[in-house]
């Protein structure tokens, strides 16, 4: 039992050599991913408020019942584009903190988080 306590530390201490890259790895990864938010999100948003006009605006010549389904399809559609640009402005700065620096997305960087010191 006494020559597994150095193999159970050295094991336990192998992941920090590898820190350093995760680290690289994860700002590599949360760049990547912000900066396809803060391009995909805005033009889906604009794509779903012409999608909820047309939707809106087809239903008005249809009878009472489709009317309403309509209507409820409209909303739905601009709900979710307000959710998409408010995820592609929020996105930037809570993967800052996430990281707690500054990440870039897309050619401008998100603040670090500043908290009590």
């Amino acid at each position: 039992m006494k020559g597994m306590k150095p193999i159970f530390i050295i094991l336990l201490a192998l992941p920090l050599i590898f820190a350093v890259d995760g680290m690289t790895a994860l700002k590599a990864a949360l760049t990547g991913i912000c900066s396809g938010l803060t391009s995909m999100l805005p033009v889906a948003a604009m794509l779903m408020t012409v999608l909820a006009a047309v939707i809106y605006a087809s239903g008005q010549m249809m009878g009472a019942e489709t009317r309403a389904r309509t209507n409820v399809w409209a909303t739905a559609a601009l709900t979710g584009a307000m959710m998409a640009v408010l995820i592609a402005v929020v996105s930037p700065s809570v993967m800052g903190m996430v990281y707690g620096s500054a990440i870039s997305c897309g050619g401008s960087a998100a603040p670090p988080p500043t908290g009590p010191t």
